[in-house]
């Protein structure tokens, strides 16, 4: 019998882990809990109307079709059992378990609102299409309701955007809900004029884009201001309702009003991370991260592995490349052993560097000890991006895309439904039927 690995999670981590197991003597069973692997990075594309989810968003089964040994499976992991090696996972309407002999871990971040959950309901995240396609709704659709209002404060509030959080994912909406404003929808509407929209970034800390130096973050906020976003920096955010948000400046207490808010600020351990370490007694750092070994295996269990946003090792960031590194260390370890060879060593981040798009044709990229910005960073930026886009065909409508925006001033896709608004609250209202189903069984 084969050597049965179960791979929780399709992002980089999972994804990578199971294309590095490819030609090895093992059973993989990868459990998802979408049908398709997600690049995150360019999910603030999705919801600004650059390109469609599924662009972004290839299906796993079609990415590993040539891999025979590769069982891709809906689901949610519920829990783990160390001690018995099984995994419990929820799909709709079916709960099943499967054995395992190696476990690899990588489910990634979930947002965090610093304990103020509440806030979702008024200002999504970026972690998932759904929070994309309903930023989308909720950014066009101000537009267009703010073209129908007489009052010019209503107006006001259509035409106030609030992005908390100027790290790269904040930076990126904020520049792109810029461009919209200022480049692409002005002449198209009657009675409101988008260039008069405001476009706010906020953040606790003193400036944007903290982890790419000081002379980096200087050239975002310089270009940020170019574009006319205003960066409220220094300014936390205490309330979030339906028209507004409340924060704490320097200047005092204040509210802005705005009917379109978006969170980029904050992510935190999914809540199986904090499953297994109470299961397995690992221990977790305050963002429910667990502090693995430096073979990245769960302290006491050789044989479960937790990589990317999940694992705490040596304060590595929360990005794409950790979790693609990883996902390739523990795959090599596990062919180690079957093979009875010795451990390579423990696991050695090689930093690649990080960009951030601020407007077309500028970006910033941090590489080592160099420093880019400007047309050259961005050609960085988008090489990077497409080498890690999934697949041929994604990587060329996206090219197409980018021609669209970048070169001309349209936008491939503006279309958003009231479902896509709305479906959040109305999940929060009546609940998921298949788990109601499960309660009335029960």
């Amino acid at each position: 019998m084969s050597h049965r690995v179960v791979i929780v999670g399709a992002g980089f981590g999972g994804l990578f882990a199971a294309k590095s197991l490819r030609r090895a003597d093992v059973e993989i069973t990868l459990i998802n809990g979408t049908a398709y692997h997600l690049f995150q990075p360019l999910l603030y594309q999705v919801a600004t109307g650059i390109l469609s989810e599924g662009e972004i968003a290839p299906p796993i089964r079609e990415i590993l079709r040539r891999q025979d040994n590769v069982d891709v499976r809906l689901g949610w992991v519920a829990s783990i059992d160390p001690a018995a090696k099984k995994v419990q996972v929820e799909a709709p309407g079916v709960d099943y378990e499967v054995e395992y002999d190696t476990l690899i871990v990588a489910a990634g971040a979930s947002q965090s609102y610093f304990g103020n959950d509440g806030f979702a309901d008024h200002a999504p995240g970026m972690k998932s299409i759904d929070d994309a396609l309903e930023l989308r709704a909720r950014i066009f659709g101000a537009f267009e309701l703010a073209d129908l209002q007489t009052d010019p404060e209503a107006i006001d509030r259509w035409l106030t955007f609030v992005v908390v959080g100027a790290g790269p994912t904040g930076v990126e909406m904020a520049g792109q809900i810029a461009e919209l404003a200022h480049r692409t929808l002005p002449g198209q509407y009657k009675h409101i004029d988008p260039r008069k929209a405001r476009v706010i970034l906020i953040d606790a800390v003193d400036r944007v884009l903290p982890s790419f130096g000081d002379q980096l973050s200087t050239r975002a906020l310089q270009q940020l201001h170019l574009m006319g976003v205003e960066a409220e920096l220094k300014t936390k955010v205490v309330g979030v309702d339906a028209t507004g948000i409340e924060v704490e400046t320097e200047r005092g207490h204040e509210r802005i009003e705005s009917m379109t808010k978006m969170w980029a600020a904050g992510v935190a351990a999914p809540p199986l991370a904090r499953q297994l370490a109470e299961a397995t007694g690992a221990p977790a750092d305050r963002a429910g991260r667990i502090q693995v070994n430096p073979d990245l295996t769960v302290p006491g269990h050789p044989e479960i592995f937790a990589v990317g946003d999940m694992a705490s090792l040596d304060q590595l960031p929360g990005v794409a490349q950790v979790a693609i590194q990883g996902g390739r260390y523990a795959a090599g370890l596990i062919k180690r052993r079957l093979a009875g060879q010795p451990a390579a060593g423990p696991f050695r981040y090689f930093d690649k560097g990080s960009m951030a798009t601020i407007s077309r044709f500028h970006a910033v990229a941090s590489v080592g000890r160099l420093r880019f910005s400007g047309f050259l960073g961005w050609l960085m930026w988008l090489a990077v991006h497409l080498l890690y886009l999934v697949g041929f065909k994604n990587r060329v409508t996206a090219v197409l895309h980018w021609a669209v925006s970048f070169l001309g001033r349209g936008r491939s896709e503006r279309v958003s439904t009231f479902q896509q608004a709305f479906a959040r609250a109305a999940v929060r209202e009546y609940g998921d039927p298949f788990q109601r189903e499960r309660s009335r069984s029960a």
